[in-house]
């Protein structure tokens, strides 16, 4: 890599960095008195262990001093007291600081997983055509969780040892400066050595929370096509990927678990030899009548007060490596471009008032700026009529419908529902308007007569039955343990054409004035096929409708067919009409008859 690209890549994650950090404290302020107490309450903590030394160092100096003239056992028994007490109200503060904390993290985890839930609803799809979901899932739950913990567990850690770390220097120098600067001198290592392990290891933190996204990714992509890996004998091919994805995972776990690792016995070593300084420069000092006995014993408190926090700093850093690494990869996700706020929006159609006409005007769209997929797109539908969409693969049928349903905004043109421009119809007001049966099926875990009435209140039992009915489906649903109640899972054995179904009578369920058929029986067989075609003819009835189909046997009867190619229509007529023509229809047609014959 050249070494200006790589100083720009340094600069700009250094900027998202700064960025995720500040998002983060940003999505701190409503947390902030909590926060700001618990704090408190960890300073107060840990000045309190602070002052405990100072009163050991009396005891120490009332038993040394008793040992000649006599122990005065009320005063030892006093100061005992205070320094219980003292204990006793740090341990107490403590406790509440590690519980407001546990409150506030969780409140602020569920508060970050229901703002990344909206922006998942308010993403437009492009995005999730560019991301797996693995990815999008491992920032929900890993990223999220890291974030929580590391709250939870390192703030107050991080706020306690830093001031146990300025108190117990201050404490050390009031008692005696030059056993200060000893005990000062022989840590000042370890805090080099712990600034350079940060800066080192913090890139594999940032690179094990993307692999970790990537893992979960090829999993659950492995996972939904299972069947497909089996059939093609892909599951060598799958689990090289996997190993080569776990293979950086681990190297960058270990390479960054051992650096941070590197910290706390290190720091211990540092603890053990400022235990050894103070022995050595406090016996010189007692020998010199400079000091007396209790002041050594305070200061081997002081070492540990002193050199613990240095270590629990460490470890602190280490886990908001982590939290860094998490926090940016949410916060980005958090920035993503969304898509456009319809709160302008004032203009609204009443399904049951709708008369049915849709008019495509001029329009153009692409997915990639450069590249124009829907070049000059012209229709007028009138109320009530079948629309036929067909044509080879890649020509743009399942994209004019996405448009119609303001999945994705168009580039240029309009479309219009009864006269009023989409552009001036928000996507729920437009979705109220349509029935869509798609191609991939869809079904949650809950009863089937849930799924078939999925968000539409008020429906009885009798009315889903009689849909159930009209596309065949109510025999086989009987034949079931429960019936209508039946619990559908992601392990319950359903076929791709029941599944199909049971979306077919989901959509008969919704009362609504247009009708979106993209390819909803390819997955049925032919028997079926024609049971499903009545109830789709009844279906129609009185709707606009609109069927994308490769069995062209299942549109003959369209009102009015549309031939698209490379994004434009190059042919519209009746069945009949563009068989006469012997255009590309009529070949297209044609073909599948000629396979046969092969």
């Amino acid at each position: 890599m050249h070494p200006g690209r790589r100083n720009r890549n340094n600069n700009e994650k250094a900027k998202d960095f700064k960025k995720s950090m500040l998002s983060l404290i940003k999505y701190c302020r409503p947390y902030i008195i909590p926060i700001f107490i618990a704090v408190v309450l960890a300073m107060f903590s840990s000045i309190l262990s602070i002052i405990g030394p100072d009163k050991l160092r009396d005891i120490t100096n009332l038993i040394t001093n008793g040992l000649l003239t006599g122990i005065n056992m009320d005063k030892v028994k006093r100061i005992s007291l205070l320094l219980l007490t003292i204990y006793f109200i740090s341990a107490i503060f403590g406790y509440l600081q590690q519980y407001i904390m546990a409150v506030v993290t969780n409140k602020f985890s569920k508060q970050l997983r229901k703002e990344i839930s909206e922006k998942i609803n308010n993403m437009p799809l492009k995005y999730f055509d560019k991301n797996s979901y693995g990815d999008i899932l491992s920032r929900v739950t890993n990223d999220v969780d890291t974030l929580s913990m590391t709250m939870n567990q390192s703030l107050g850690t991080l706020v306690s040892s830093i001031t146990l770390l300025i108190g117990s220097i201050f404490m050390m120098i009031i008692t005696n400066g030059i056993m200060a600067l000893t005990a000062m001198a022989s840590s000042i290592i370890g805090f080099v050595f712990m600034f350079a392990v940060i800066g080192k290891s913090q890139k594999y933190f940032e690179r094990l929370q993307d692999e970790l996204g990537n893992l979960n990714g090829h999993i659950e992509e492995m996972y939904a096509g299972h069947n497909v890996v089996k059939v093609y004998n892909g599951t060598a091919e799958a689990n090289n990927k996997f190993d080569e994805i776990n293979e950086r995972l681990y190297e960058n776990v270990r390479k960054g678990q051992f650096l941070s690792g590197l910290m706390h016995p290190f720091m211990g070593f540092i603890s053990n030899f400022g235990y050894v300084c103070v022995c050595i420069v406090g016996a010189l000092l007692t020998m010199n009548n400079v000091i007396d006995f209790g002041v050594i014993v305070a200061f081997m408190l002081y070492v540990r007060l002193f050199t613990q926090p240095l270590s629990q700093i460490a470890q602190s850093f280490s886990s908001l490596q982590s939290c860094a690494a998490a926090s940016e990869r949410v916060f980005e996700f958090l920035a993503e471009e969304e898509m456009g706020k319809e709160d302008q929006i004032k203009e609204t159609l009443n399904k049951d008032s709708v008369q049915g006409a849709i008019e495509f005007n001029h329009v153009k769209f692409g997915y990639d700026d450069n590249k124009i997929i829907i070049k000059d797109f012209n229709v007028k539908v009138k109320p009530g009529e079948k629309i036929a969409i067909v044509g080879p693969t890649g020509a743009g049928k399942t994209t004019m419908v996405n448009l119609l349903m303001k999945f994705y905004d168009i580039k240029d043109g309009d479309i219009k529902i009864d006269g009023i421009s989409t552009k001036e119809l928000s996507r729920q007001n437009i979705h109220d308007l349509f029935i869509m049966v798609l191609q991939d099926t869809w079904v949650f875990e809950g009863t089937i007569k849930e799924n078939i009435k999925y968000n539409k209140e008020n429906v009885s039992d009798a009315k889903i039955e009689e849909v159930c009915k009209i596309v065949g489906l109510h025999h086989f649903i009987k034949s079931l343990p429960q019936g209508y109640n039946t619990i559908l899972t992601d392990n319950d054995s359903l076929s791709l054409g029941q599944k199909q179904l049971l979306t077919i009578a989901r959509g008969m369920i919704k009362d609504a004035p247009f009708l979106i058929l993209d390819e909803a029986t390819s997955s049925v067989d032919t028997r079926t096929e024609e049971l499903v075609q009545k109830a789709m003819d009844k279906l129609t009835e009185g709707r606009t409708s609109f069927i994308i189909a490769h069995r062209l046997s299942t549109i003959k009867n369209a009102d009015l067919i549309l031939m698209m190619q490379e994004g434009n229509i190059v042919e519209t007529g009746t069945h009949e009409e563009l068989l006469k023509l012997n255009g590309k229809y009529a070949e297209l047609y044609n073909s599948q008859f000629e396979k046969i014959e092969e």
